[in-house]
């Protein structure tokens, strides 16, 4: 599968309340193999999109397509591609996993039982799946419902708030797994979260809405574009006479003393030449580090300082 292909596609989708306009003119393309975040602030406008797109709730207007094929005019083919799974998955305790699988197969045309073996493997409840769902730690139940989700081969894979209620290992392993699944099997996974260092660590790229309104998507995985102005922090036995030497020998170099270390912008390719021009002079470096904002220094700039919830 090509993973520049898009999936999902969403184009001027709004959602309209009375005379309150809870999505507004929202658009964005997601491609295949690509983990994708979904971030806002509280009533942004996250859930009821992630609702238009699984169609519990309808469009006022605009149009959301799934594999190419509109969910307001062909809904039932269009989910055909879409597994979903908001907040905890539901499941019957009283069953064996294999047994949930089983009963959820049923649900769709073509599952055979060596597609339900393929799912199990590829959430790793190998050696659980014929444990009673009520013995499952939330992580477990987590992976499960990600697997129910995967039965029918779908080409979308949205998640709402899945890691409420994981302990941290949980969280970890849920986002190794779905990390895994887009690499893997070529899907698309949307994630809505609130928790902005697990966004960071899980998604390639992230759309923040605020009010309804998409704010910006961003990459999360920068490319190592040798041009591109990077800010770094060195340490260094002596920082001033550092400065010193950078501010006089890279001049276009945006060079400043932060406490113990010497902080800089400037193209990456120049790096090592900073580096070496330190070394030279005999100064001994400590650590070299790249500075770039986090994603909640970035949502809290776009956002104004709202939180999310």
């Amino acid at each position: 599968m090509q993973q520049e292909e898009v999936v999902l596609k969403l184009r001027n989708v709004t959602k309209k309340i009375g005379n309150r306009r809870i999505v507004d003119d929202l658009s964005f393309d997601v491609p295949a193999g690509e983990v994708f975040g979904f971030l806002g602030p509280n009533g942004a406008g996250k859930t009821t999109t992630i609702r238009m797109i699984v169609g519990l709730i309808s469009m006022t207007q605009g149009e959301i397509a799934v594999k190419g094929i509109s969910v307001r005019k062909q809904f039932e083919l269009a989910m055909t591609h879409i597994g979903a799974i908001v907040e905890n998955p539901e499941m019957y305790k009283f069953l064996t996993g294999y047994q949930n699988l089983v009963h959820f197969a049923r649900r769709h045309s073509g599952v055979t039982k060596e597609r339900i073996e393929e799912v199990i493997k590829l959430v790793g409840l190998q050696n659980r799946i014929h444990e009673k769902v009520k013995r499952y730690s939330l992580g477990m139940r987590q992976r499960l419902g990600v697997a129910q989700a995967l039965l029918h081969r779908p080409s979308v894979l949205i998640l709402d708030e899945p890691t409420n209620g994981l302990d941290p290992a949980g969280i970890r392993e849920l986002r190794d797994y779905l990390r895994k699944l887009s690499r893997e099997e070529g899907i698309a996974v949307i994630v809505s979260s609130h928790l902005l260092s697990e966004m960071e660590l899980m998604c390639d790229r992230v759309a923040i809405i605020q009010a309804g309104k998409l704010i910006d998507v961003r990459s999360l995985q920068e490319t190592a574009d040798e041009a591109k102005p990077y800010k770094i922090a060195i340490d260094v036995n002596d920082p001033r006479r550092a400065y010193e030497l950078v501010s006089a020998s890279f001049q276009n170099a945006n060079v400043s003393l932060q406490g113990n270390r010497l902080e800089l912008v400037t193209d990456r390719a120049r790096i090592p030449d900073i580096a070496r021009l330190l070394v030279n002079a005999e100064l001994d470096i400590y650590g070299i580090h790249a500075t770039q904002k986090s994603l909640e220094d970035q949502f809290l700039e776009m956002t104004g300082g709202e939180m999310v919830v």
